[in-house]
């Protein structure tokens, strides 16, 4: 007996949106791998093809970072999760003292995403890296089902090579030390927040995004002694001061009259109950040297259009009570205590 038996549908998907089948392994992946990322971030190592780059590292000491970005939205004024997934990993390694060499970059894909923005993420992260020096040499990528995802995540992990003179850490904090930061607060929090749904908000504020290569390499090369670097991101500058003041042990007496805080950015956390202390940050640095090399490094950062409103907001006042405090303009002082919750969620 026949039987006309109907052939299985095979089910179809847009050709112009990351679908499950590009995180399969299967001959999806590899075309997205050849046509997207290798062209973006073509080099020779990454050339190898093979489940991780052998490198070389010119140096006994390297620092090593990881950070993952889940900022919503994917675009904002100023940058997008791309531009902060590479600045932020150089960032963290600057701030070891290192010279960034290498990154590595792991995706995780939402089916349903269009290419179209997939490729404009990486294309920032391509002009970033190449701005920063640096080479993404290994990556992965995943796709998770629709919903299971805001669109896209991006993991970095890097590597730097240490000069053997260089010395960062918190152990180098101590009383007398100059308190600098190298350009306004709050940007990038203000610019975020400007363009999320619902709030009915906008502001011509930029994100401060950046990778501050070269005002590291200027301040380690032109100032004898630099004793910590950090960049203040998530709890903005606020709470990272209190982690260096909780784990060196130190006071830190702020200026509140020095505070680089520009005037939008102000009137923004003013309209929105914010405190720009608290706001996170992804392109400026706290810089710890010896007071009698404070002008001597503002001068050096200055001269960057990365750090030209560089400011010496405070001091190191004391080496027994861990605590910030601000120092206002009549010369009552207040403590600044860490944020206890959640100012402003997926801001990177």
């Amino acid at each position: 007996m026949n039987m006309n038996i109907p052939d299985c549908p095979i089910p179809t998907q847009p050709n112009d949106c990351i679908t499950l089948a590009h995180g399969g392994g299967g001959r999806m992946t590899g075309r997205l791998i050849e046509t997207l990322f290798y062209p973006a971030f073509a080099n020779r190592w990454l050339e190898q093809a093979h489940d991780g780059a052998t490198l070389t590292v010119p140096a006994p000491r390297i620092a090593f970072s990881t950070d993952s970005f889940v900022v919503s939205p994917l675009f904002f004024p100023g940058g997008s999760i791309g531009d902060l997934a590479v600045n932020g990993t150089v960032n963290d390694l600057l701030c070891c003292g290192a010279k960034p060499l290498y990154l590595s970059a792991a995706f995780i894909l939402e089916e349903g995403l269009p290419l179209d923005t997939l490729r404009q993420v990486v294309q920032a992260m391509h002009r970033a890296a190449a701005h920063a020096g640096v080479s993404i040499v290994t990556g992965d990528t995943k796709v998770v089902e629709h919903g299971k995802c805001d669109g896209l995540y991006i993991n970095t992990s890097g590597i730097g090579v240490v000069p053997g003179n260089i010395e960062i850490g918190l152990h180098r904090v101590k009383k007398g030390d100059a308190v600098i930061v190298t350009g306004p607060i709050g940007n990038h929090g203000v610019s975020v927040l400007s363009t999320r749904e619902g709030l009915g908000f906008e502001t011509s504020v930029q994100s401060d995004t950046a990778a501050l290569t070269q005002i590291v390499s200027n301040l380690l090369a032109g100032v004898p002694d630099v004793h910590m670097l950090r960049d203040p991101t998530r709890g903005g500058l606020s709470s990272t001061l209190n982690e260096i003041a909780e784990e060196a042990g130190v006071t830190i007496t702020l200026d509140k009259e020095a505070l680089p805080i520009e005037a939008p950015v102000q009137a923004a956390c003013n309209l929105l109950g914010l405190d720009p202390l608290y706001v996170a940050n992804e392109g400026i640095m706290l810089v710890f040297l010896p007071d009698e090399y404070a002008e001597q490094a503002l001068h050096i950062i200055r001269n960057d259009p990365h750090g030209s409103k560089a400011s010496l907001i405070g001091h190191v006042t004391d080496d027994r009570h861990p605590e910030v405090l601000l120092q206002l303009a009549l010369g009552q002082t207040r403590v600044i205590d860490m944020l206890s919750g959640e100012q402003l969620p997926r801001i990177c």
